[in-house]
């Protein structure tokens, strides 16, 4: 019996032994042993590094803060112990802690035990708090455990740290001890009873490595047990270990066995292998794991790692096994699927938590496919392959699949498998593997074949004397080497003015040859001293394959530099261009070189070394020589990609151009240019294709096409994106091996020349890409996939000849795990323009730079700097990497010296600091998540482009802030910002202080969310296309689920399904426990339905699900999350709906299939990196982990604040002054009176918002209303304002401006959430064009303009402009701005007051304010006894405002409580001294409860009365001025009703303790609810009070107006429309009427206003009467009125809806001014409800209403509604002479009409190639009759095919000939599909438009002629409608190609839709059309009806005639 192979024995080898003499001298000790074992052992001890274990480096860290300064002698003592113990070659590291560590000593400080040993003892206490460990833990990994440090680490020396700890950390350990654990550090942590164990546990390297006591004091009993662990370390770290030993207890083992057809007979002995091998682990959920897969053709799991957790469930599992036959046998697959499916997490592997993971094949013959790639996939992930075969079997497929070739094990038959159980159990035993997570353990074949060391030698005068010792340093280095053809390779280049080259890397082939040259070396002299170009030279002649450089073949390249001064020349680009190749560089100086030029030199700062003289090298020897012997194990994948003949290759370059890489395609053809740049074409050497697909291959040249590089980079240059969709990558990889690698297009494969396929792609394939891949391989064909964040990773790889040659670009944005820390720091780069142009201000900016870095918190793990300075090259002042504190950094900025040069080239400065500075060999720490910023300082406008460049940063992440002078280009700023707002604008650099506020700017928020309380909910698409998938679905939100903390005070889940519309599972607030949900959750069904409206069901969830009402918990602040799981396009528009789930700070996750429409996905999420994607449903555990992430920690950079229900936080006040040249002199001016006014706001993000423009010709931000958060900012940026200068100046285009682009959301606007938003306008002269429309359109938006300007300023135009002709105050120069500040601030604070409900100057109305009756009522209960003389002084001084007596002002005053009592009338008192003399002597009266209703009712019924004074009748205004101090007890809505039905102006005052919600209802007006804290504050509201008391003149009639001295203005005119189903017919003679009635009316802002309402169940407002001013408005929307449609007829609820919301003065309505009210209801049929009650209240309200009705209307009903049912047998005549509207019947005028607006959509698809030529034709014939001037015609061409194209706007040409020269020059456009609709939508949105020169509000017909060619491949109904209803007078003609039923939707009627064979037809109805355009202009018979009042018609519909009856005569 032999012995057990690793018995205790083994473990007790003599340490002082090699490892390879030590298994040689064990396996002749055991020569039973299998070879094959010790072949093994071998292989493992030498695979990666080889540990002495005679050497340790231990670090000890100590506690140091304040709470262990008693115990610290003991620690001292207790270091000093241990030190004795150890031998003197061990190194020692002692560091002390507290807040921050401090390094006693490092491990290469000291080398004797004596003076480590002193050193402890002069120990001192560190002291400080607090203790953060963390940090310690970190700072000896980046700092002591290093090779510079004297760590050896990296020479496999065993790594010890000891800690003491006497307290818990502040911060948190479980990072940075990870990382020690990876580094392959043991750690041993003590500490006491103030310690945490757990944190101790953590930190060790493993539990029972960490140790407790009491007291430090205890240490001595620990010493023993801590000096046995630390020695078996050396016992632990064994020969044949690559990292670190792993606990044997725990393995995950898969057997994957054979079950093909040819293992019928095998199969029995394969299931009892399986069930020996089981026996004998230790299988347990945290021991042994185990899985079963048999695979024939496919495979197939029969259990997972984590199905079993007994040993007896596995082995009944086993013996139930059955084969399952099958062919060919696909071994590849089956290993792939392992893999991909069995080695991962959900299936229950540890692989991450580094739990060693072995596959044990079972094969019995060879397989049908290729092993390679799976084979190389599972080594690579660290996976320990044992392959056992049979005779059948290929053995050396089984070795290339084993995990090295001896784990190849073989048996005759499967029968004879018990004879390599034994072998096996050996090999299991020995797999001592760990994957870390993260870092998988990478073993390779062989051994690194070497290094080229290439050593670069000064040879300057300087270095003479030195020379001797640099060339003894050569010898010595190269006697360390491995010196032969197969290991290290060496060159000497010698180097002063000029290089030369003393040898190259191929010269020589042994040690000897090399030994005698080097010492025949003599000194070459000669100067200057050139360093850079030295440099450059061994990048081109030496680092070469021709000189003996291996780099393509993966062999590290070293270069060792001896340099003794300062280089002549720069070293930058040439430094830079060395690490770009991947060369190594350490730089050796002396005293007399420059040490920040060796650092940039070196390809880290540490491998940049120091000398006094060249004399000390061999100090410095064994420090390299350590080094380089790390080097040997570097391999550098980005070049190393191949190795091949550079003499021939055959190269092909597939190029992604689908719609989805439109923009990024610029950047392929780039560097495709750059790579060809690079290679040797010829017809015997290179040879290069390009192909380009998208749903197809296209090629553009072939292999054979080209012979030279110029003709190859030419057509490079000349490529065009093709765009197309979906992407087949797949089917282009097909095509590429079918089509370009053959002989006929040129390849050379079966001449053996190596063929290369690289793929630059964009997205994932929408087809398979599995057998093309694997067929592209099987040919040979070596394919590199590059990738963006849009790839699929695994599709990539897939594609890839080997998984690692999948590269990916934009690396920051995959989505790595997120971890919950706040971001290291950031990494600021200072891009500085050194031209010519800025010398004067360099100064200024180099002191910028310098306070900008005193802000920073500089070290190397929070931030760090570099500074660029650039002309027309840029040179690296210092790379990011270069310092690591801010001493350094600032003394090289003060230092600075300003470069010079021209020209000044920016977007090439752009283009280096993206290849060479944010990258990570310069210190950029982009991948690890660290924020990447960049401020450039620029003067001048750049050279060159800066478009390319500025948006390669941004796809990096980089979040740049631009900042430029006068001389700078704004447009250019703001391309290279990372947003509009972060480009600044300086008159010169001296003004840089003003903006240094910039740094205190949060670059990057980290917001944490609570995860005890999250709002989430799904939306899952249960639409057709996902029925399949629906199961994935449910599955997936079930665990999600399971993670969760689900609770009513906890997390919170709903779930909608949608597909046409959304329906809800179960809401936020159904469920409040985590089983309910499951179980519902579990019930889900699959509802089905079509189409998909994804944007539908957006709005949906907004509206109905994230409500208080549901359940969300929005408005406090809890994160609400919605999850999207989306299989398929949208039917519908997502963009408004998901820019309103953002705007309400919702977070939205997209998870999409191969189905979905990315762009879409990513447009929905809260940002583009959270729309994640898979391929099938069935895929979503794949993102499970990923969606586990970011909902954790969600880092983003907007801000999530809570939304809180608050009152509306303040105003935006946007501030438009006029910069043109006449206001030069005036503008200082202007700036100051923005800074007072600014003074006054309360700026912070939740009250006041401010934001500057200035305009002239143009506008310019000068920062938007989100731009600054504090007044100090703005306050800032007003004081450097610059004035504009220009003309002309052109105030209509600046208000547009300010509309479209200012007064949005997306600008910092609040509009949307009731913010009163208000314009101040600072003109100086007339606008040079219409200010008319866009002035109405501010007003339609709500906003509040005050215009103020000069005397050179037009006053008409200014009260245009203003909300009101009183907003529009006038100067004589701006310089008297002051005395208008006072003013306009009142105004502005009064929208507090007023709430932006009513305009400012005038709340309501103006009227005389000689005569008002104004009674107070008192709230005198029991709660205002300490406020009641506050209440009575306040009245006092009200009375003391008023013009008192019999026929002036009229006063009374009652008290009440329970109930209301007099203390006097109106009438009482005639004197003003009278009234004051009672007030002054009112007492309290006191009492409870309070009934203000009771109160409110008393003062109507007894003193606004007749007899007690009141002078209602009269018309004398009636106020009532409440003060009120608590809740009514009793019920105020009807009493309050009834004032106001009075028309008694009630003024509500309360105090905190008031209801706010009940003074409302009581007020006039909501918004005269004033409120205080108290009583005593009532003086803070007498100002606000006096202002709406001296505008309150409304005359108060009980039935009429009552009209005042002056004739009515006009009349407000309301007409209602029956819209139900049973008018449907009638309604275009309903809608022709209103039109002709219109007409008739003085429409303007002082005379008549109109309103229109449709109604059937509901009304619907059309249009209000304050919508719009001009008729011409008006009737462009009356003739796009569209029939309503509905039932039932509702015209009661109609009534009451008018009387509420449209007769009232929000709506426009003048009735308190005396205006007419007039209705005219036009009525198809009897009313489904009553319309009694609403008819009386209109007539009370003094609304004279005419009711017309057909022979369905009920006539009693009509009468009913009509004002006077008497009056209607009246003809029209008596009723227009009643209305005083006699004016109606002046006799319609016939005008030329002014022109029309004429835009023309031609289809310029693939389709109507041929026809063109006569669609021009068309358009010129077309053109040539029209009127084309700036007054009357107007043309507009627009081209489409898939997208639209303006060949030219409604304003570009005002001669008919630039348009005719123009439509001439047309070229056909070409593309595909068609999409009309979009096209339409584009015409709406873009073309007829006001800045598009479209005349429509000026009331203009607007004409379409649309020709096209075909079908549209989008739908055009919603297009067509919205173009309708702008009023949009469409003419279709098409071809038989076309869908007539298309064509009549587009027309504006059936009847203008036109059909033609072919366009050449189109001259055949050329003059119909023109016809029909021109009767455009002609207005529709001007008869009017005959009878106005209650109208009764002959006919069942409406007809263009009406022909009626009166309903008491019934004539004709």
């Amino acid at each position: 019996m032999h012995r057990p192979l690793l018995s205790n024995s083994w473990v007790s080898w003599p340490l002082q032994l090699e490892p390879g003499a030590l298994i040689a001298k064990n396996c002749r000790r055991y020569p039973t042993m299998p070879l094959t074992f010790c072949k093994c052992l071998y292989f493992l001890s030498s695979c990666l590094f080889s540990v002495d274990t005679a050497k340790k480096d231990i670090v000890f860290l100590l506690d140091g803060s304040d709470s262990t300064r008693y115990g610290f002698p003991a620690m001292r003592d207790f270091v000093e112990r241990v030190v004795e113990k150890l031998n003197v070659g061990e190194n020692k590291d002692l560091v002390q802690y507290s807040r921050d560590p401090a390094v006693q000593f490092y491990l290469n400080t000291y080398k004797t035990k004596g003076e480590i040993l002193d050193t402890v003892r002069a120990l001192r206490h560190k002291g400080g708090r607090p203790l953060n460990t963390g940090a310690a833990l970190q700072y000896l990994r980046d700092n002591v455990f290093t090779a510079s440090a004297g760590s050896r680490r990296l020479e496999g020396v065993p790594q010890v740290l000891i800690l003491l700890s006497g307290g818990r950390s502040s911060d948190s350990v479980d990072a940075p001890a990870s990382a020690l654990k990876q580094l392959g550090v043991l750690a041993f942590a003590i500490g006491t009873r103030s310690s945490d164990s757990k944190e101790l546990q953590t930190i060790s390297h493993d539990a029972s490595s960490a140790l407790s006591l009491s007291e430090f004091t205890e240490l001595p009993s620990i010493q023993q047990q801590l000096q046995s662990a630390v020695d078996s370390v050396v016992i632990d770290v064994t020969p044949e270990l690559p990292t670190v030993l792993v606990d044997t207890a725990k393995k995950d083992i898969v057997f994957l066995l054979d079950g093909s057809d040819s293992t019928r007979y095998g199969f029995p002995a394969m299931r009892d292998f399986v069930e020996r091998v089981v026996e004998k682990l230790n299988v347990g959920e945290n021991k042994d794991r185990v899985s079963v897969v048999q695979y024939g053709r496919d495979a197939e799991v029969h259990f997972y790692l984590k199905t079993y957790t007994t040993r007896e469930d596995i082995v009944d599992s086993v013996r139930g096994l059955r084969h399952r036959g099958g062919r060919p046998l696909n071994t590849g697959a089956a290993l792939q699927y392992v893999r991909d499916n069995v080695f991962t997490n959900s299936s229950g592997s540890r692989r991450l938590q580094g739990v060693p993971q072995m596959l044990i094949l079972l094969n019995g013959g060879r397989s049908f496919d290729n092993v390679d790639a799976p084979a190389s996939a599972l080594k690579q992930q660290g996976i320990f392959v044992i392959g056992i075969g049979t005779r059948s079997s290929d053995s050396g497929e089984l070795q290339k699949i084993s995990y090295d070739p001896s784990y190849a094990l073989s048996v005759s038959e499967f029968t004879d498998l018990p004879s390599v159980q034994e072998q096996l159990s050996s090999v299991m035993s020995t797999v001592l593997v760990r994957a870390t997570p993260m870092t998988p353990t990478v073993t390779v074949e062989r051994q690194p074949p070497g290094r080229d060391v290439v050593i670069l030698l000064d040879g300057s005068d300087g270095t003479r004397t030195g020379f001797p010792a640099m060339r003894d340093f050569v010898q010595r280095l190269v006697e360390k080497l491995s010196v032969d053809d197969t290991k290290d390779r060496v060159s000497v280049v010698q180097y002063s003015r000029d290089p030369a080259v003393q040898f190259y890397l191929n010269t020589y082939k042994t040690k000897g040859e090399i030994l005698d040259t080097v010492r025949a070396l003599r000194h070459k002299g000669g100067r200057p001293l050139n360093t850079g170009a030295a440099l450059q030279y061994l990048r081109d002649n030496v680092f070469t394959a021709s000189a003996g450089s291996r780099r393509l073949e993966g062999v590290p390249q070293v270069l060792i530099l001896l340099s003794g001064g300062r280089s002549s020349d720069s070293v930058d680009a040439p430094a830079s261009a060395l690490k770009q190749l991947g060369v190594l560089a350490f730089a050796i100086g002396t005293r007399s070189s420059d040490s920040k030029e060796l650092q940039t030199i070196s390809h880290d700062a540490s491998s940049a070394l120091s000398l006094s003289e060249f004399t000390e090298l061999p100090s410095i020897q064994q420090q390299l020589q350590s080094a380089l012997t790390f080097c040997k194990c570097l391999y550098f994948l980005s070049s190393c990609l191949f190795s091949v003949d550079t003499a021939k290759k055959d190269i092909v370059f597939l190029l992604d151009g689908s719609d989805s890489t439109r923009y990024g395609f610029p950047a392929m053809r780039d560097f495709v240019e750059r790579v060809v740049e690079k290679l040797n074409v010829g017809e015997n050497k290179d040879r290069v294709s390009v192909v380009q697909y998208g749903r197809d291959a296209e090629v553009h040249f072939y292999l054979k096409t080209y012979t030279t590089r110029e003709d190859i980079v030419d057509s490079v240059r000349g490529l065009r994106h093709r765009g197309g969709r979906p992407l087949n990558t797949g089917a282009a990889l097909q095509y590429v091996r079918d089509n370009v690698f053959t002989n006929s297009s040129g390849s050379r494969r079966l001449q053996g020349v190596p063929q290369m396929l690289i793929l630059l792609n964009g997205g994932r394939s929408f087809d398979n890409v599995d057998a093309p891949a694997s067929a592209l391989k099987q040919q040979g064909i070596f394919v590199i996939g590059i990738g963006t964040r849009s790839s699929d990773s695994g599709e990539l790889q897939k594609i890839s000849y080997d998984p690692s040659y999948a590269l990916s670009l934009n690396l920051s944005e995959i989505l790595y795990s997120l971890v919950e820390r706040q971001p290291p720091g950031r990494d600021v780069v200072i891009l500085l323009d050194g031209s010519d142009g800025t010398r004067t201000g360099f100064p200024a900016m180099r002191d910028f730079v310098q306070r900008l870095v005193e802000k920073l918190s500089v070290d190397d793990t929070k931030d760090r700097v570099s500074v660029v300075q650039y002309s027309r090259d840029p040179a690296v002042q210092f790379y990011l990497n270069t310092y690591k504190t801010k001493g350094e950094i600032l003394d090289t900025v003060r230092a600075l010296r300003h470069k010079g040069g021209r020209p000044l080239n920016t977007g090439a400065a752009l283009q280096y600091l993206r290849d060479n500075v944010f990258t990570a060999s310069a210190g950029s720490r982009r991948l690890e998540g660290v924020p990447q910023v960049l401020i450039l300082l620029s003067g001048g406008r750049s050279s060159d482009s800066v478009d390319a460049p500025a948006s390669a940063l941004k796809q990096l992440g980089v979040l740049a802030f631009a900042i430029g002078t006068r001389s700078s280009d704004s447009k250019e700023l703001q391309t290279i910002s990372h947003d509009a707002s972060s480009a600044l604008s300086l008159s010169e650099f001296t003004e840089l202080p003003s903006i240094q506020q910039i740094t205190n700017c949060t670059w990057y928020v980290n917001v944490h969310v609570d995860t005890a309380k999250k709002d989430i909910v799904f939306l899952l698409d249960g639409s057709d296309s996902t029925r399949y998938g629906f199961p994935a679905m449910r599955d997936f939100v079930e665990r999600v689920v399971e993670k969760l903390n689900v609770g009513e005070n906890k997390d919170r889940v709903s779930v909608v399904q949608y597909g046409r519309d959304a329906e809800v599972h179960f809401y936020l607030k159904t469920y409040t426990t985590r089983e309910d949900i499951v179980d519902s959750v579990r019930g889900l069904r699959h509802r089905g339905g079509r189409p998909l409206n994804t944007g539908a069901a957006l709005q949906y969830v907004r509206d109905n699900v994230f409500t208080n009402s549901s359940g969300s918990r929005r408005l406090q602040g809890v994160p609400q999350m919605l999850i999207l799981l989306n299989g398929g396009r949208s039917f519908d528009n997502v963009d408004a709906p998901a820019s309103a789930l953002k705007q309400q700070g919702i977070f939205v996750i997209g998870i999409g299939t191969r189905s979905s429409d990315s762009g879409e996905l990513q447009k929905i999420s809260y940002d583009p990196s959270y729309a994640l994607s898979v391929s099938e449903f069935t895929d979503l555990p794949s993102v499970q982990e990923q969606l586990s992430s970011v909902m954790s920690t969600l880092n983003m950079s907007e801000i999530l604040y809570s939304l809180v229900e608050r009152q509306p936080p303040g105003r935006d006040v946007v501030i438009l002054l006029d910069g043109s040249d006449g206001t030069r002199t005036g503008f200082p001016a202007m700036r100051d009176f923005v800074q007072r006014l600014v003074e006054k706001l309360s700026v912070d993000d939740t009250k006041d918002r401010v934001s500057v423009v200035q305009y002239s010709r143009d506008p310019a931000v000068q920062f938007y209303l989100n731009t600054y958060k504090t007044k100090g900012e703005i306050l800032d940026t007003v004081r450097a304002l610059r004035h504009k200068g220009g003309r002309p100046l052109n105030t209509g285009a600046a208000l547009q401006y300010l509309r479209d682009n200012v007064f949005t959301a997306s600008a910092g606007s609040r509009r949307l959430e009731g913010v009163p938003q208000v314009l101040i306008l600072l003109s100086g002269g007339r606008s040079s064009d219409s200010v008319d429309a866009p002035a109405s359109a501010l007003k339609q938006l709500g906003v509040l303009a005050f215009a103020i300007g000069t005397r050179s300023s037009d006053s008409k135009e200014l009260q245009t402009i203003s909300h009101d002709a009183s907003s529009a105050l006038s100067l004589s120069e701006f310089t008297e701005l002051p005395s208008i500040q006072q003013q306009l601030q009142s105004a502005v604070d009064s929208l507090t007051f007023c709430k932006c409900l009513y305009f400012l100057s005038s709340c309501l109305f103006s009227v005389d304010t000689a005569k008002k009756d104004i009674v107070f009522l008192l709230d005198g209960s029991d709660s205002t006894r300490y406020g009641f003389p506050a209440m009575r002084d306040f009245v006092e001084r009200v009375v003391e405002k008023l013009n008192v007596g019999e026929n002036k002002d009229r006063v009374s005053v009652v008290q009440y409580g329970r109930d209301a009592e007099v203390h006097f009338y109106l009438k009482t008192y005639t004197t003003r001294e009278d009234i004051v003399d009672s007030v002054r002597g009112l007492r309290h009266r006191g009492g409870r409860p309070l009934n203000t209703g009771a109160a409110l009712q008393y003062v109507r019924d007894n003193v606004f009365t007749n007899s007690s004074g009141s002078r209602r009748l009269q018309g004398v205004p009636q106020m009532l001025i409440l003060l009120n101090g608590g809740r009514s007890f009793d019920n105020v809505d009807a009493p309050a009703s009834a004032l106001k039905q009075q028309g008694i102006f009630v003024i509500g005052i309360g105090t905190r303790s008031s209801d706010s919600g009940e003074l409302q209802k009581i007020s006039y007006d909501p918004s005269y609810a004033l409120s205080v804290s108290e009583f005593t504050d009532l003086p803070s509201v007498q100002e606000q009070l006096s202002s709406v008391m001296s505008t309150v003149l409304v005359r108060a009639t009980p039935m009429t107006p009552t009209v005042t001295g002056k004739k009515p203005p006009g009349r407000d005119v309301v007409i209602l429309l029956d819209g139900s189903d049973g008018t449907r017919t009638g309604f275009p003679a309903m809608r022709d009427f209103v039109q002709r009635l219109v007409e008739k009316l003085s429409v303007d802002d002082t005379k008549d206003r109109v309103s229109v309402v449709q109604y059937s169940r509901d009304p619907a407002v059309q249009f209000y009467l304050n919508t719009y001013k001009t008729k011409g408005e008006i009737l462009d929307t009356v003739r796009a009125l569209r029939h309503k449609g509905g039932r039932p007829l509702n015209t009661g609820a109609a009534l009451q809806y008018l009387r509420d919301n449209v007769f009232t003065a929000s709506a426009g309505s003048r009735r308190l001014e005396g205006v007419p009210q007039v209705l005219i209801l036009l009525s198809g049929g009897r009313s489904s409800d009553s319309v009694d009650a609403p008819a009386s209240a209109l007539k009370q309200l003094g609304v004279l209403a005419f009711a017309i009705g057909t022979r369905s209307s009920d006539s009693k009903e009509l009468q009913t509604i009509s004002h006077d049912a008497s009056s209607l047998s009246s003809v029209m005549s008596t009723v227009l002479v009643r209305l005083n509207l006699s004016e109606i019947l002046y006799s319609l005028v016939e005008r030329q009409p002014p022109g029309r607006d004429v835009v023309i959509l031609l289809d310029g698809s693939d389709g109507t190639r041929t026809g063109f030529p006569a669609m021009r034709d068309f358009v010129q014939r077309l053109v040539e009759k029209l009127s084309v001037d700036d007054t009357k015609d107007r043309v507009s061409v627009v081209q489409y095919s898939r997208d639209p194209a303006v060949q030219f706007y409604l304003n570009t040409y005002k001669t008919k000939g630039e348009i005719l020269d123009t439509v001439r020059a047309l070229r056909h456009k070409g593309g595909r599909p068609l999409n009309t609709g979009a096209a339409l939508q584009y015409l709406r949105d873009n073309v007829f438009t006001a800045s598009a020169g479209s005349r429509r509000l000026e009331g203009v017909p607007q004409v379409l002629i649309l020709l096209s060619g075909g079908r549209s491949s989008d739908s055009v109904d919603a297009p067509a409608s919205a173009l309708k209803q702008l009023g949009v007078l469409a003419f279709a003609i098409g071809t038989r190609s076309s869908d007539s039923k298309e064509l009549q939707t587009i027309s504006h009627d059936a009847s203008s839709a036109l059909s033609l064979s072919e366009f050449t037809e189109l001259p055949s109805i050329q003059q119909q059309l023109q016809s029909a355009v021109d009767s455009v202009v002609i207005d529709v018979t001007p008869e009017l009806p005959t009878v106005l009042g209650m109208l009764t018609c002959t006919a069942s519909c409406w007809p263009k005639r009406l022909t009626c009856f009166t309903s008491t005569e019934g004539n004709t």
